[in-house]
């Protein structure tokens, strides 16, 4: 939180020099405050300082609850620092992914009818002539985010990364690619800085990415490990109005499936969706259901063993944490609308399991949503659709809800 504030007031658009004057600002005002030292204990000019340091609020509001005190006046004093911080909100910000692809389209639709989709602030960042190529509106070049809020209102603001070559809308290159790992890249590092409140990434080719060395499985590892994650420790969330599946598997050819999965494996997945419901919906007490691998939940054994060897542990795990984790379950009869009420989140054991129903029920408002990291990232669940880019066909819808999702789980995490 205390970071944002710098990283805001001066609108670095670079994430190096966003950390930087965010922890130049932040170490002075943790040592000039209650942290360490009484204030009292302080000389009088620190005292002043020390005093409405908004360090010293939090810390004392902090101290008083963990160890008994009255700690009214800091609480309120923390809420309104956290207020005054948070209410320059920064803006997300959206790569366009591939130019080649519909990313450009959907999310220049995005800003057309923000009106009508809710949507908060947000600024591209990719190659200002993608968008140029399949849309005619409005585009507001800036330098600096703190532009950002009122060039919102007249243009759709972009931070351009320029190309070495013009793009075709349905006719993917590498040269493309670099530039959405380029823009990709940008976006992290702003969210990650704090200058931007979270980041929405377009779709991506994933063949032209690794035709110019991208090592990464896809989008989500990538961010994971520039946020010093490991994948491990991260899970991709489909997030739908009514429905929102985790696969513990992700993109691995379903005949290795099991011989992939773990108790361990299983386990970590459903804690960090657990937590991840709780720090990105702001569900308390949040109910996870947990599916099986074989028909019929296995039949006791008969149809495989995973449900009593991997999965049942996992389960009893996680409820010995005090979790509510029911299952294992036959994944189909978990989907139907009476079922989907009494969880507020599957995990599933490969990746057509957790998304067949995902797109079944909510194909034009999907999300994707990376779970265990420490800023927010959504994407539009969907890909480039080279078939129709350029055609004006793109439903926008998807990317929308991305935005949304990310601005709603960005201001829960304040």
């Amino acid at each position: 939180m205390f970071i944002a504030l710098p990283v805001r007031i001066t609108g670095l658009s670079s994430p190096e020099a966003a950390n930087s004057v965010g922890f130049i600002a932040v170490f002075p005002l943790t040592f000039i405050s209650s942290a360490f030292v009484p204030v009292e204990s302080m000389p009088s000019a620190l005292q002043t300082v020390a005093e409405v340091n908004p360090f010293t609020v939090t810390v004392d509001a902090m101290r008083a609850l963990w160890v008994g005190g009255e700690a009214g006046n800091s609480i309120w004093g923390a809420f309104l620092w956290a207020f005054v911080i948070f209410a320059i909100a920064a803006p997300l910000a959206v790569s366009l992914g591939d130019p080649a692809g519909i990313g450009p389209e959907v999310v220049a639709k995005c800003w057309d009818q923000r009106d009508r989709f809710n949507l908060p602030p947000f600024v591209a960042v990719g190659d200002m002539r993608s968008l140029d190529l399949v849309w005619d509106g409005p585009v507001a070049p800036i330098d600096d985010l703190r532009d950002a809020d009122s060039a919102f209102d007249v243009g759709l603001p972009i931070l351009h990364i320029p190309c070495s070559e013009t793009h075709h809308p349905g006719r993917p290159t590498t040269v493309g690619a670099h530039c959405s790992l380029d823009s990709l890249e940008l976006a992290v590092g702003l969210a990650r800085s704090g200058s931007a409140g979270a980041v929405v990434t377009g779709p991506v080719s994933k063949q032209q990415l690794y035709a110019i060395g991208f090592a990464h499985p896809g989008q989500t590892e990538f961010v994971a490990e520039r946020c010093g994650i490991s994948p491990a420790n991260v899970a991709m969330m489909l997030a739908g109005p009514t429905l929102r599946t985790v696969p513990v598997t992700t993109h691995v050819p379903l005949a290795m499936v099991a011989g992939l999965l773990s108790s361990a494996m299983i386990e970590s997945r459903g804690r960090v969706t657990l937590r991840g419901l709780q720090r990105n919906f702001g569900i308390a007490e949040p109910r996870l259901a947990i599916a099986a691998l074989n028909p019929h939940a296995g039949e006791g054994g008969a149809l495989g063993r995973e449900e009593i060897e991997l999965i049942q542990p996992a389960i009893d795990a996680l409820r010995a944490e005090g979790w509510q984790v029911t299952g294992p379950m036959p994944a189909d009869t978990m989907f139907h609308a009476a079922a989907r009420s009494r969880y507020d989140a599957a995990l599933c054991m490969y990746h057509d399991q957790a998304l067949i129903p995902l797109k079944a029920l909510h194909f034009e408002e999907g999300v994707n949503l990376t779970l265990g990291l420490p800023i927010v990232r959504t994407a539009p669940d969907h890909g480039t659709a080279f078939d129709i880019a350029g055609q004006d066909r793109a439903d926008p819808r998807a990317m929308a809800a991305a935005i949304r999702l990310a601005a709603s789980s960005a201001a829960l995490r304040r």
